[in-house]
């Protein structure tokens, strides 16, 4: 009697837009899917492809050929269209690019790995049409929150009331609330207002979203990292239903699986050196740049806080001006001098925020971090950069009350004395401790077992099953 044969893992392609804050959420993702039977064929650009495993190198967890990475995901790569030396940081022009770089690449392997779904990045629709026609099924996941992908929606309708231009211009000055369930921003804060380093770039962003609206009911279903019980108004506004899956949150043994810059994994035996609740943790993600006036007044804000404190200053994320010329030696020295914290060029957040010494985080608001703070049940400090981090910032301060706005002036800048108050302030107020220990028990009750994400992440693999 032959044998029964073990019948092959459904495959699935994973497409994420090529920046930090995309790919790791859709890497987590694929670590559900693997979880539960599936095989993962993720695609980055090969600039993102090359910071990944360069990661992976460094912490001992890749191959020469920088083809390894976590079991069942396939790390693959595709041209993003743009010269070696090109400033990928430019959002608007890195998306104009992508589309003609990596559209044939990926219908080819589609065709020869024969793949039947491909779970596509919102920022990467342009897929939608061509895919589809050719038979590809596609689910699409917003890397932001539910709040942002209705607004998205509402683009054409903000550009004809005249709220913007096609520029992404604020021309009507307009407080925007699509609902009471969900989050205001001022039109000036809108995402395609501060995206994109230049006019041209800017239009092509909002001329993406433009043409995305009308092909999104070609997407089989939405996926979103957020979970209904604290974002119910906005799902609701979706043209089809969604499937949130959130908060998303990635293996402690893989998270170098998705990183741009290698952790420094020595921040958490500081850490266990440090009293409970006693730490003020700082990170501004992947994107943020600031001028060496700001990070001054900063470190001076953090100092006069008495408290010790964790930062991340990534290399990118002081401003190319010349002006901050040896600014974080001078830190570095100030810092392992005096005791006074820590600071370290990448770490692994998700495990610094769920360390009991850690007492709040000062943060830019990126869906991300806001997500993996709520899980936590760590109060937020908000000073948000850009894109869709104000609308975060609302959520945060005016819908759910678990943290509070630094406030800057007009330059972005906020003094040193703004920054000590607000992080007493912050950790003086009960009221924003109880609310996010009550966040984080819905959040954590939402991706158990029988939880809303829960049944929703079962409801998507059993339809990426569907070969």
């Amino acid at each position: 009697m032959a044998a029964e044969t073990t019948p092959p893992r459904p495959r699935v392609m994973v497409l994420p837009f090529p920046a930090q804050g995309h790919v790791m959420p859709l890497m987590e993702l694929a670590h559900r899917l693997v979880e539960h039977g599936l095989d993962v064929d993720f695609v980055n650009t090969e600039f993102a492809h090359d910071r990944v495993v360069k990661t992976l190198e460094a912490g001992g967890g890749g191959d020469a050929a920088g083809a390894a990475g976590p079991a069942r995901i396939n790390m693959v790569s595709l041209p993003d269209g743009m010269d070696t030396d090109g400033d990928r940081t430019d959002i608007g022009k890195l998306a104009g690019c992508l589309p003609a770089a990596m559209l044939g690449g990926v219908e080819e392997m589609i065709v020869s790995k024969k793949i039947r779904w491909v779970v596509a990045d919102v920022s990467m629709s342009w897929v939608l049409r061509p895919l589809t026609t050719a038979g590809v099924r596609v689910a699409l996941f917003s890397t932001f929150s539910a709040a942002i992908f209705a607004l998205r929606l509402h683009v054409p309708k903000m550009l004809e009331d005249g709220v913007i231009d096609e520029y992404g211009n604020v021309t009507k000055k307009e407080r925007i609330q699509l609902s009471p369930m969900m989050p205001a921003v001022d039109a000036g804060e809108l995402p395609w207002t501060s995206l994109g380093k230049h006019p041209d770039s800017r239009r092509t962003l909002i001329q993406t979203v433009i043409k995305a609206v009308p092909v999104i009911e070609l997407a089989e279903v939405i996926v979103c990292n957020t979970f209904a019980e604290i974002e119910s108004g906005a799902l609701a506004r979706f043209p089809k239903p969604a499937l949130a899956v959130g908060p998303l949150e990635m293996p402690s043994s893989s998270s170098s699986s998705c990183n741009f810059w290698a952790e420094d994994r020595a921040c958490l035996a500081w850490l266990d050196a440090q009293a409970p609740g006693s730490v003020v943790y700082v990170a501004f993600g992947s994107l943020a740049v600031f001028d060496a006036a700001k990070l001054r007044e900063l470190a001076d804000g953090l100092a006069l806080t008495g408290r010790p404190f964790l930062w991340v200053v990534r290399p990118n994320l002081l401003a190319d001006d010349g002006a901050g010329e040896g600014w974080l030696d001078e830190l570095k020295r100030r810092v392992g001098g005096g005791g006074e914290g820590m600071v370290v060029g990448w770490a692994p957040q998700q495990r610094v925020l769920s360390h009991p010494s850690v007492a709040c985080f000062v943060t830019h608001c990126g869906w991300n971090s806001t997500m993996e703070g709520v899980r936590h049940g760590v109060p937020l400090l908000c000073w948000p950069y850009f894109a869709d981090q104000f609308m975060n910032q609302s959520y945060v301060c005016d819908m759910w009350g678990t943290g509070m706005r630094i406030c800057a002036d007009e330059r972005g800048a906020a003094t040193k004395e703004e920054v000590r108050d607000k992080v007493e302030r912050l950790l003086g107020d009960e009221g924003i401790k109880a609310r996010a220990m009550s966040l984080k028990k819905k959040a954590c009750a939402s991706v158990a077992i029988g939880g809303s994400s829960h049944r929703d992440l079962l409801k998507l693999v059993n339809l990426l099953r569907e070969q």
